[in-house]
């Protein structure tokens, strides 16, 4: 992981109304990219006015939860409800184009099928060869420099998030936890974050 991001700037900026299943809609200002250290489509989605500490949500691609509400994880409900808390308090949503926690959708519905014979999510993910988490933050902080954002309050229940950014010149305040979205479904996805990468999710009450 590089500690010295390459110099990036805006390719594009338009504003765009999200409309989500519920009803609940908000106007985002998408900003697009160049000279990122991976050559990836990531996105900005910047909402209202930026205080001097913005909300900021780094939201990491996924196709089954996102946009087919898989309820194996609960990708899907975590951007639906940053959306909402970042747009009412003025931040900037990253989606990051790190589909599978890194390792691309293929291999992520192949550890899937590994999940289905008992392993959990990472272990699945070491079976096949592959980092338990291959996300790298780097270009999140390029992006974050460019909007000319130095520190956050990061909407995240993930240390690493915070730890990275902090690695990379982001000053992160102080780290929001996200709701919990349990389904039947992903329980086991939930206590794996919690018992192998220190998620901070209460599950307290909740059928496991």
């Amino acid at each position: 992981m590089s500690s010295t991001p390459a110099e990036a700037a805006v390719r594009t900026r338009v504003r765009i109304p999200l409309r989500f299943g519920d009803g609940f809609s908000a106007t985002a200002e998408a900003v697009t990219f160049r000279g990122l250290t991976d050559a990836g489509e990531h996105v900005a989605l910047v909402f209202g006015e930026l205080g001097e500490i913005p909300l900021v949500r780094l939201h990491s691609e996924c196709l089954t939860g996102d946009v087919f509400g898989s309820a194996r994880c609960d990708c899907g409900p975590q951007l639906r409800e940053a959306v909402e808390r970042v747009s009412a308090a003025g931040g900037v949503l990253l989606y990051l184009r790190q589909e599978g926690r890194g390792i691309g959708l293929y291999n992520k519905l192949d550890a899937y099928a590994l999940q289905d014979e008992g392993l959990d999510t990472y272990a699945a993910n070491a079976a096949l060869g592959l980092p338990e988490d291959g996300r790298d933050y780097t270009v999140a902080a390029q992006m974050l420099g460019v909007l000319g954002i130095g520190a956050i309050d990061l909407l995240s229940n993930n240390p690493d998030k915070a730890r990275q950014l902090s690695g990379l010149g982001v000053a992160v305040r102080r780290r929001v936890p996200t709701g919990v979205f349990a389904t039947e479904s992903n329980m086991r996805y939930l206590r794996a974050k919690i018992d192998r990468t220190g998620h901070t999710i209460a599950l307290t009450g909740l059928a496991s």
